[in-house]
């Protein structure tokens, strides 16, 4: 028999931890390779996590509710076959240390004891946690592998209100040595974040308990804020003649496809379309160098009752509007259902929002990291406009609001993508455009 181990796995672009929400197996239980042990949440996707292994569960390591960065063990299998060895070699070495306890703060500002020689490693989410909150990793044990300081430890920590901080006799030298790390910002906006909230409850209130999706889609939108300088812009479309021919096809087309043509198909497809003639709204930022991405895979967003998911239409340039539209919809449905799969989360490079759906007029979209722009399509309304020659005609107008990484990205390059967008949406007609 040979004891193996199963992984946090990556379950999308830039995904960096899950949380359990559920398990769906029991130490005991006899599994298959590729059955379904767990289902995870992350930012982006709910998932499931397969065995890689046919044997019997031999250990839960990680409780619901649990967040774990991606490679940290979930769970033990027992599998058939002679790995004896194999499982001795992959057995952990016995710290020769007195084992520390789960996620505990040392509160008279001695560092933690380590091993001889051994290099304290962080990953990227702790340090930006300890950076924002002011928190000093070496007085603080952990609970992941070989006592490395996980997310959740941090988080636990924040919760408590007991932040470990430096000796006072040492304010110099540890200022020095945070200052290569620590942005401005974090350094100023640290003593506040570190106090827990207090909110009052009065009778009536009810208090919702915060799920993991939640969780993620916070931390991915704080993130976004935080690292990523928003710009935002705007432009009005007079879409009059693309309403009058969506409207003159959507019952034969309805009838004829089974499912509905929307206005959203056909601002996706001109976004897609402008995207080739100005690439660089493609691109993502990525620390020393911008990407320039060359497929144009177009994020959409769709809202259930409690969170908020972004597929992927991927190749949207190569696709006409009805096969936008299709996508559009099965996407969606897959959402709904709770169908969607990881891989239909990944790869998006520009993401477009309908928000016009719920009668808003004007927004400022969080840009949907790491991308670089995020488009918010608002609803279609008659309005006034003055025509040439001076006569007022009401007319479909729709505002298109930009949000923008300005380290990427500079107005005139967005104004240009803008304009060109507007130029595509305001000559959509029965007599040269083809939904086909």
């Amino acid at each position: 028999m040979a004891l193996e181990q199963i992984k946090m796995p990556q379950l999308g672009e830039s995904v960096t931890e899950g949380t359990i929400e559920k398990w769906l197996v029991k130490p005991g239980d006899h599994v298959n390779k590729y059955d379904a042990l767990a289902e995870v949440n992350t930012d982006k996707v709910t998932a499931e996590v397969p065995s890689s292994f046919t044997g019997v569960i031999k250990e839960l390591i990680a409780n619901e509710g649990d967040t774990l960065a991606v490679g940290e063990v979930v769970c033990t299998i027992e599998t058939e076959g002679g790995a004896t060895e194999e499982a001795a070699e992959a057995a952990p070495e016995q710290p020769t240390a007195e084992t520390v306890k789960p996620a505990e703060v040392q509160k008279h500002s001695t560092p933690v004891n380590r091993e001889k020689g051994a290099k304290a490693r962080y990953s990227p989410a702790v340090l930006k946690l300890s950076q924002e909150h002011g928190i000093d990793l070496t007085l603080v044990n952990g609970t992941g592998n070989e006592g490395r300081i996980t997310r959740k430890d941090l988080l636990k920590i924040i919760e408590s209100g007991e932040i470990p901080v430096a000796a006072q006799a040492e304010p110099a030298v540890e200022q020095t040595q945070a200052a290569p790390q620590a942005t401005p910002q974090a350094q100023v906006t640290a003593a506040p974040k570190a106090a827990p909230v207090n909110v009052p409850v009065a009778v009536g209130d009810i208090e919702i308990p915060v799920t993991g999706v939640r969780k993620a889609i916070a931390a991915n939108m704080l993130r976004s804020k935080h690292e990523a300088p928003h710009a935002w812009t705007m432009i009005e479309v007079d879409v009059t003649s693309l309403v009058q021919y969506r409207d003159s096809l959507k019952a034969e087309f309805k009838a004829k496809e089974g499912f509905n043509l929307t206005y959203f198909a056909f601002f996706v497809k001109a976004v897609s379309q402008a995207l080739k003639e100005f690439p660089m709204m493609n691109s993502m930022w990525a620390g020393d160098k911008i990407i320039q991405k060359k497929d144009i895979n177009i994020s959409i967003a769709v809202a259930t009752e409690d969170a908020l998911f972004v597929p992927v239409i991927k190749n949207a340039d190569e696709k006409t509007i009805k096969g936008i539209g299709r996508e559009v919809n099965e996407l969606a449905a897959k959402v709904r259902s709770g169908k969607l799969k990881s891989d239909e989360m990944q790869g998006g490079t520009f993401t477009v929002n309908n928000t016009g759906s719920f009668g808003s007029v004007q927004s400022m979209g969080i840009i949907n990291y790491p991308q670089a722009a995020i488009l918010q399509v608002e609803s279609i309304v008659k309005r006034p406009v003055i025509m040439d020659g001076g006569m007022i005609a009401a007319r479909d107008m729709v505002n298109l609001c930009l949000s923008l990484d300005h380290r990427v990205l500079d107005g005139l390059v967005a104004g240009r993508f803008l304009a060109r967008v507007k130029e595509i949406l305001e000559n959509i007609t029965k007599e040269n455009t083809s939904i086909y």
